[in-house]
């Protein structure tokens, strides 16, 4: 229809009107002006969301393969990085509309202008996170005076302090050497450290080469290892429904692997270069995202309040991480509360 119209402005462009020229034009003119409306309304809202390689946060990509995305009419563009830090420093910066952290992220996020708001949590660490060790140590308690690899600030550090805390093992009796994931396995297949925080598929592989101890893992506690979706204060005024869009898109996702369950790991295993098994073995650690879990996280006195007191506490109690906590995380429960209860399989 518009290229039509544009034929018709170009037969009457350069000639002086009468007064049936003049309605002709007019009644173009409102049609552009409606089928260009109509177009931008119908148009896919675009969003930009961070996030690392994990299992948790590549589930979402079924909603891409799926169509889900499109059909809550949204366009969405999964930025990577290398690690989590930068995912949150990308966000409090302005070059995303939202992040997948982890709570403890968030908490630890660089200083800004605006406002970090936690708005759907993605899932529990529940055995994806561990502490391998070598094989002569059997026990949390016996990394009393060793060498243990954590990215300090990080999530990893959030795992070891998690573990040291539940064995009553005072944090300075352990010294921590600041490691990446992936570095942290090579130095423990090398021997050159006592105990390593790594995460699956990492941690199950490294245990394996190296016949090492897996000590302790997320399954062993109600982790404070808590994934969560999170946007900024300004970000979430301005988008506010292409955010809402996005999270029903989540729990049409995590309908998906509650039933279809294949079909997704199958799916997200193929855009990973992963067998479905395989991806779906990765994710079998995190108590998914679902709606029964964001109820628990986002009740009033709910875990999200309580683990982000908790770690606030180890923060202040291992300052080994460097870095300034942040007093002005919000837990906002006024968006997935409206989404919850709109959501319909």
């Amino acid at each position: 229809m518009i290229e039509l119209l544009r034929i018709g402005w170009r037969q009457t462009w350069g000639r002086r009107p009468g007064c049936f020229g003049l309605f002709a034009i007019a009644l173009a003119l409102t049609l552009v002006t409606n089928a260009c409306s109509v177009g931008f309304s119908q148009s896919p809202k675009s969003l930009r969301i961070g996030m690392v390689v994990f299992p948790g946060y590549d589930i979402a990509l079924y909603g891409e393969t799926a169509e889900i995305f499109k059909r809550r009419g949204l366009r969405v563009d999964f930025v990577r990085f290398d690690n989590a830090l930068d995912t949150t420093r990308a966000l409090m910066r302005g070059s995303l509309d939202a992040a997948f952290t982890t709570l403890w992220d968030v908490m630890l996020a660089d200083p800004s202008e605006d406002s970090p708001v936690v708005l759907m949590a993605l899932d529990i660490s529940a055995g994806s996170d561990g502490i391998l060790a070598q094989p002569a140590i059997k026990t949390v308690a016996d990394l009393r005076g060793k060498m243990v690899a954590a990215k300090l600030g990080s999530s990893t550090h959030l795992t070891l302090l998690e573990a040291l805390k539940a064995h009553q093992v005072n944090f300075s009796e352990v010294e921590i050497v600041d490691y990446s994931n992936d570095v942290a396995a090579q130095k423990i297949e090398e021997r050159a450290i006592d105990a390593a925080v790594l995460w699956e598929p990492v941690l199950s592989e490294t245990a394996q080469s190296t016949q090492g101890n897996i000590i302790h893992t997320t399954k062993d506690l109600d982790s404070l290892t808590i994934d969560v979706m999170v946007s900024t204060k300004s970000t979430v005024k301005a988008h506010k429904a292409e955010l809402q869009q996005f999270m029903l898109a989540w729990f049409d996702v995590m309908h998906a692997v509650e039933t279809q369950p294949l079909n997704v790991f199958n799916a997200v295993g193929a855009q990973l270069g992963q067998t479905g098994a395989s991806f779906a073995g990765d994710y079998a650690g995190l108590k998914q995202g679902n709606i029964a879990l964001n109820q628990r996280m986002f009740a009033p006195d709910g875990r999200l309040k309580s683990a982000q007191a908790e770690i606030a506490q180890l923060i202040n109690d291992d300052p080994r991480n460097g870095r300034v906590m942040r007093q002005d995380v919000e837990i906002d429960a006024t968006l997935i509360n409206h989404v919850m209860a709109e959501w319909k399989p």
